[in-house]
Parts: structure tokens; sequence; C-alpha cells
């Protein structure tokens, strides 16, 4: 029900699974394996991918951190969009990429919870597409050495607000992997 006109159609989104990223994350390994899982479902109902790669002073082009983990392989079709900023639709060429393959709606997985992931679910939200969080494929390292709630807490608190986001003609919605099937959104 997205308010794009002409964009029927689904993206799978993967913000910032990135070694210096997730390196702490929780649960990382059972993210990484729910997003792969959801990678898989999606190049096999041919739903578009496209992969978010955040840079830094932290994470700097060509190292280590800065580099995908190695258990998500991203095909060469598969677009790459390079960012600076936590949306991941600032001063990037992501919106382009959408409007191409005519996406929507947005099914996003990724890292951080409280900071690109949710920048990017509402900077999609804003810009008039529908947006699925995947409730267990996104993940955030523990904050509370700067007074932020435990990581699982985030999480939490992510997944419940953004089952009650609305506006006019878009969608928020909340689903774990097990429910989400490309064929069918």
């Amino acid at each position: 029900m997205t308010t794009l006109p002409d964009r029927p159609n689904t993206a799978l989104l993967i913000v910032d699974v990135q070694n210096g990223v997730v390196d702490e994350g929780l649960r990382r390994d059972d993210v990484i394996a729910n997003i792969t899982a959801l990678v898989d479902r999606a190049r096999s109902a041919d739903v578009p991918i496209i992969w978010i790669q955040h840079s830094s002073e932290d994470l700097v082009e060509h190292s280590d951190p800065w580099r995908y983990v190695p258990e998500l392989i991203r095909a060469d079709s598969e677009p790459l969009v390079h960012k600076r900023y936590g949306d991941s639709f600032e001063d990037t060429a992501l919106e382009g990429l959408l409007a191409a393959v005519g996406a929507g709606h947005l099914v996003v997985t990724g890292a951080e919870s409280d900071a690109c992931v949710r920048s990017t679910i509402h900077g999609a939200f804003v810009r008039g597409y529908d947006v699925t969080l995947v409730a267990d494929a996104h993940t955030t390292g523990d904050k509370t050495r700067w007074g932020a709630p435990k990581p699982e807490e985030v999480i939490a608190h992510t997944n419940l607000y953004w089952r009650f986001q609305s506006a006019p003609g878009r969608t928020a919605a909340v689903r774990p992997t097990e429910e989400l099937d490309f064929r069918s959104t």
C-alpha cells in the first residue's frame, strides 16, 4: 500500500552487516543465519537484494572491520550501496536502485538496531515505502556504558514500536524470519 506510484515490488535490504559493526552484536550468529535464509528465499523468488555498507572513521574503506561478514556472500548482480550516514537513503544511490526495480515495499535486516537500521526504516517510511522489519534479523552491540539499554531491550523496543508505526497510505510491520515468504509479499 505504498504511496509511491508504480512500485508494486518488494526488495530486501541488508544494512551494515560488517565485521566491525556486528562483531559484538547480540546473537550475532543467529542473526546472520536468519539473514542468510532471507537472502536464499529472496533469490529463489527473484526479489531484488540491496546490500548497504557503511564507512566512517571506525569503518575505514577496505579495512577488515569495514568488510561484510564472510558468512554473507553478495552476488555480483546485487547492488552494493556505500553510505556515510545512518539513513541508507542519505546521499546514496539507494532510491534510484529501488525505483529501477519498482520496489515500494522494503524488508529490512542488519545492524545496528538502534542506529543505521532505525534510521533506514524511518527514512524509508517518510519517503513513502512500506517497511517490514525482520524481528530476528537485526542486532546491536552493548552500549550500556553510555547509558543505553541492554542490547536485548534495544532490539525488543525497536520491534515493539515499529509494529505500531502508521502514516497515510503506508504500512509498517514486524515479522520473524520464519514468516517471511517473498512469493506472497
